[in-house]
């Protein structure tokens, strides 16, 4: 069996299970028009008559944003996302959860555009007491620029899962009784945005939006909240009980077809770990960066 024989198999395999696990507690699957409002220019936002689609734009004059109207704490979010095709650079097309609080807790996806020919890069962040500094980068292994793939936040009291299309490339995991900041108490909305970041998004700002290439179009579709909403009482979404299925021991921890998978994006896709910046840090590393990651 080839190496992308194999790839397909485990990622099979982990859908059916991910599917099986999760159909009892599915808050929404489907309306943008009745779970998210725009949060900024909405001239720049279109929707299908079904709800079903979103794009955003960005031009000259502006980007877009749109937001859930429900808070939530701990649980799983899928997004399919199509990202800006061809020149790209400067663009960031932002995914993520926040509480929005001056200390916040944040779970980031960040798609950094490119100049025509080179690949995107996706960034992912975790903001824990109003701190994060907690950057990855990774090339895809596909274009995602060409069709929609789901980008997935699984957020549970043991760990932080970042996946695409059910493939996990980051594990910030719960050290808070070692002394490591976790987001665990803050609600966080959903908010997707599409924004100018040539100030550092492409080559630490050195290629600057090419507005003549413009407008730039993110696509949206088929997202899932299969979340605790937020009611005031953190104890409910902390309990261990059927619909709360993200907070099973099983979902503790990788797979071991997950830590396959995992090890695979490290080898071949990583290109930067805050973890490994010494530099950055002055040799003195965030305490997380030596601690297991399942």
């Amino acid at each position: 069996m080839t190496k992308n024989c194999r790839l397909t198999v485990f990622i099979g395999l982990l859908v059916v299970n991910l599917v099986q696990n999760s159909l009892s507690s599915v808050v929404s699957v489907g309306d943008f028009n009745k779970d998210f409002y725009v949060m900024w220019s909405p001239n720049h936002v279109n929707t299908s008559a079904d709800g079903r689609t979103r794009s955003l734009i960005l031009d000259k004059d502006s980007g877009a944003g749109f937001a859930s109207n429900e808070m939530f704490l701990f649980g799983e979010i899928d997004m399919q996302i199509k990202l800006v095709p061809g020149h790209s650079a400067g663009t960031v097309v932002a995914f993520y959860l926040t509480s929005d609080q001056p200390n916040r807790d944040e779970i980031d996806f960040e798609f950094l555009g490119n100049v025509t020919g080179q690949p995107y890069i996706l960034q992912t962040n975790v903001f824990a007491d109003g701190f994060d500094n907690r950057e990855e980068r990774i090339h895809l292994w596909f274009d995602p620029t060409k069709d929609f793939h789901t980008y997935s936040i699984l957020w549970n009291l043991h760990q932080i899962v970042f996946m695409v299309d059910w493939v996990p490339i980051r594990v910030y995991r719960n050290h808070a009784d070692k002394g490591v900041a976790f987001p665990r108490w803050q609600p966080m909305g959903i908010k997707i945005s599409l924004w100018n970041g040539d100030s550092w998004a492409t080559r630490g700002g050195r290629d600057k939006v090419d507005w003549s290439k413009g407008p730039f179009i993110a696509s949206f579709r088929n997202y899932k909240i299969d979340a605790c909403i937020w009611k005031g009482n953190a104890r409910f979404c902390r309990a261990d009980s059927t619909t709360n299925w993200w907070n099973k021991d099983r979902y503790s921890t990788l797979t071991s077809t997950q830590r396959r998978l995992f090890k695979w994006v490290r080898k071949y896709f990583l290109i930067y770990d805050y973890c490994l910046d010494n530099i950055r840090f002055q040799n003195n590393l965030p305490r997380e960066c030596s601690l297991p990651k399942y």
